[in-house]
């Protein structure tokens, strides 16, 4: 015999998926912890396979300093615990990385019961393009971060040596990978916003000089130095991401004033949804050639 518990969470049984406030904060706690055992798991791995590969690519673009700039430039670990602090917090930034997809699914199975089937496509529709903008962010905020480190160093007095205090420059790269990738996902949250109907394309489309503006701010803050083309070249992936953004927001515009100009003309949303009958075709090809050969 199935235990109550098991009935709620059976969708066969509850197709509705109704649940009491203590069975939907059950089946969270469930799902935090399958995400978390995830995490775990995923940062134990990192720690012992990722962690030095990681601490000698982050380490590059100070070797390069040393041998173009002939400056000396290392990182240093200022207490006894800090090499080993500095494992764990690593392990734990790519363990959440690598987790990603167990904890994003866990998430999904929680709130896709309470979700009608076109909030469920906007939903998967928004992740695909969140992830996509992210990744597309963590590769080129990678990809310029020894022009980014170099620029940052190359104030330094003739002489002078850049010994870089270690847990100050991990902070560092993870909080530039990070801010710089999650400004990637501002063009998909205004595209959610206008296909949920809070903003109009029009209206993102007419605030253009801003969005120049707002990018040339977060590239000329992720680009700090001297290297101008390095903030352009910072540019142009983010204003290509927003401004396909407000094409994509136009068109669905266009798609939802025809919707509700049917609307408008009496016919239901059963009847918008209904593909044309062959006889229907039929007739409008009958009543569209009479006038011809009049």
């Amino acid at each position: 015999m199935a235990k109550p518990d098991q009935d709620v969470r059976n969708r066969k049984l509850n197709p509705e998926a109704r649940m009491e406030l203590k069975e939907h904060l059950r089946e969270f706690r469930d799902r935090f912890i399958k995400a978390a055992i995830a995490t775990a798991i995923a940062a134990v791995l990192s720690v012992i396979f990722l962690y030095q590969p990681f601490i000698d690519a982050i380490s590059e673009p100070l070797k390069q300093i040393n041998a173009a700039d002939n400056r000396f430039a290392t990182l240093n670990y200022g207490s006894i615990s800090s090499p080993f602090d500095q494992l764990i917090r690593v392990g734990t930034y790519i363990g959440l990385g690598l987790a990603a997809p167990v904890w994003l699914y866990q998430g999904l199975r929680f709130l896709l019961p309470a979700l009608h089937t076109k909030e469920k496509k906007y939903l998967y529709g928004f992740l695909s393009g969140s992830i996509f903008a992210f990744a597309c962010g963590v590769f080129i905020s990678w990809y310029s971060l020894p022009g980014v480190v170099r620029a940052l160093t190359m104030f330094t007095p003739p002489g002078g040596s850049n010994v870089i205090d270690a847990p100050t420059y991990i902070s560092f790269i993870v909080k530039f990978i990070f801010f710089f990738s999650l400004a990637f996902i501002i063009p998909v949250i205004l595209v959610g916003l206008n296909m949920l109907g809070v903003i109009r394309g029009k209206t993102i489309l007419k605030s253009w000089r801003w969005i120049v503006v707002l990018v040339a701010l977060i590239a000329a803050m992720t680009a700090p130095g001297t290297d101008i083309m390095m903030m352009f070249y910072l540019m142009i992936p983010l204003l290509t991401f927003f401004f396909l953004a407000i094409a994509i927001c136009l068109l669905n515009d266009k798609r939802r004033d025809r919707r509700e100009a049917k609307l408008a003309k009496g016919l239901t949303e059963t009847e918008l949804n209904t593909a044309t009958s062959a006889e229907d075709l039929e007739k409008l090809g009958q009543l569209e050639e009479e006038p011809s050969q009049k």
